[in-house]
């Protein structure tokens, strides 16, 4: 580190203190054709030749003359930073350039330092372009320079050994800002990242490095890529705090969302676009009998679905590969919309497994152990059965009507007496088409707009009966309310009752008298 860029100011500083002060002016100011003189007292630039003027006007105008000069000379004379460092001590240098064309010289006379460029053949090479090419040059060389200085991103350029021979304008803003203590920047700048770059391996991912703006314990954060450039390395680094704040949205939205669905009964299992498991909640290890370091593994959906099947947690297929078309058909339905299947596990339980798309392509699988809900509608249903057994074993003809006029139950008797038998169809019977078939076969308008308005009628009733002939057969009719404001219409056919004549007389008591 001896040889550092950055001790060459430090140097200056220190010997115009130790030095007498008595400013020294030397003759020939103005220069020579095809040279350039700057005279520094410390860092401030005391005088310089028009064309040195000119020279300065080409680099960072972020940075102060000093630096701004080692940074122009850097790339001819790589050295002359270590070699100004010394410059109070040995009061000379002299210096060739890398292409051998131009030479800086240099003294130091009681804190002031003077530094004469000349350019010799490098000069005149200049020749062997017309003005109006040089202007062109001239000019895009300000549009590219102004648009890597306002570019939104930090550029530089960096040796093996880390040091930094030139950067844009976001890059010395950034330095300024974590140095605010400093007036001037050194050169060579510092580093902003501890991490070196040369060498990096080609089309390699960007790294994401951060830095700390110190006083306000600011983070930024930024993607940089490097790329060779000869024997240098060029480095871009872009912001990246919106994309580092939206992952962390994305891990605290992950984090409630797992907190929620913790005590959820449900299993949720999230897949994203590459069918990968992104998210899951504890229910889904109890309902799947999967262990917890396997679902955090993140398996793929064929994976996760395969386990599935050897801990006996989804139907046996009858082969493995129609089972890949099962995996397939689930997967393609799930993405399509919302998809529902029912589970009859070999254990005995019975799952409702549900699929539906989420953004980006990913996928959501809910499992639900309807185990209990399927053995009650069983029970429910089987209770239903049997009370319609019951009900078409009576040789009454009944009909039931809700409290909205609607037939909700009738039994067999009742379809063979009246010829209606649309226990299957899907269509409402009302009170009014069944109204219409008692009519058909008794047309008795009274009687049967009294049932209408019965069956209708809304509060507390008193049963009533009335007998009818239907074929010339008597039959008994009547209407009684039931609970919920159902209504219950039975007919009955009244068979033949004999009459007195034709009933034998009791059979007389046969007495016995004791002796």
């Amino acid at each position: 580190m001896a040889t550092s860029f950055g001790t060459a100011l430090i140097a200056l500083f220190a010997a115009s203190f130790l030095l007498p002060g008595k400013k020294v002016t030397w003759g020939g100011i103005n220069g020579e054709p095809g040279t350039m003189t700057f005279l520094f007292e410390g860092e401030e630039l005391v005088d310089a030749t028009k064309e040195a003027h000119t020279l300065l006007t080409t680099g960072p105008e972020s940075l102060a003359p000093w630096p701004r000069m080692l940074a122009l000379l850097t790339r001819s004379f790589p050295t002359i930073g270590a070699e100004a460092a010394r410059l109070a001590q040995g009061g000379t240098l002299e210096l060739i350039s890398v292409d051998g064309a131009g030479r800086l010289e240099a003294e130091w006379c009681k804190g002031v330092a003077r530094f004469t460029l000349h350019e010799g053949e490098a000069r005149n090479s200049v020749a062997d372009y017309d003005s109006f090419s040089i202007i062109a040059m001239a000019e895009e060389l300000e549009v590219l320079r102004s648009v890597v200085d306002d570019a939104p991103l930090l550029a530089w350029r960096e040796d093996r050994e880390g040091r930094v021979s030139w950067a844009n304008g976001a890059y010395v803003d950034l330095l300024q800002r974590m140095r605010p203590e400093e007036p001037t920047l050194p050169w060579p700048l510092p580093r902003v990242f501890e991490n070196q770059f040369f060498g990096t391996e080609p089309n390699a991912e960007p790294r994401r490095i951060s830095v700390t703006i110190p006083f306000i314990d600011q983070e930024i954060w930024y993607d940089c890529t490097a790329h060779s450039f000869g024997g240098e390395a060029l480095v871009f680094a872009m912001p990246a705090d919106r994309l580092v704040q939206a992952e962390r949205s994305r891990k605290e939205f992950l984090q409630t969302l797992t907190r929620t669905f913790a005590d959820l009964p449900i299993g949720l299992a999230v897949f994203d676009s590459g069918r990968q498991l992104t998210l899951f909640n504890p229910a889904l290890t109890d309902l799947s009998a999967l262990e917890p370091s396997f679902l955090i593994g993140r398996p793929t959906l064929v994976a996760f679905l395969d386990r599935l099947r050897e801990a006996r947690r989804m139907p046996e297929p009858k082969d493995y590969k129609s089972w890949r078309h099962h995996i397939a058909d689930l997967e393609s339905a799930a993405e399509a919309g919302i998809h529902q299947e029912v589970w009859s596990l070999p254990t005995g339980q019975t799952y409702r497994v549900t699929g539906q798309p989420h953004p980006d392509g990913a996928i959501a699988l809910l499992f639900e152990d309807i185990s209990a809900e399927i053995s009650l509608t069983r029970r429910f249903r089987a209770e239903l059965e049997m009370g319609q057994a019951v009900v078409d074993s009576l040789e009454e003809a009944i009909a039931v009507f809700s409290h909205t006029g609607s037939l909700v139950q009738s039994n067999r008797a009742y379809q063979a007496m009246w010829d209606c038998d649309r226990g299957d169809s899907l269509i409402d019977i009302t009170a009014e088409d069944a109204v219409r078939d008692w009519r058909n076969l008794h047309p008795n308008a009274e009687l049967w707009a009294r049932a209408l308005r019965y069956i209708s009628q809304i509060g507390e009733r008193d049963p009533w009966e009335q007998q009818i002939e239907i074929e010339g057969k008597p039959v008994h009719c009547r209407f009684t309310p039931i609970t919920g404001g159902a209504t219950l219409v039975g007919f009955t056919k009244i068979a033949a009752i004999e009459t007195p004549s034709q009933i034998p007389p009791p059979a007389k008591r046969q007495q016995y008298i004791s002796a």
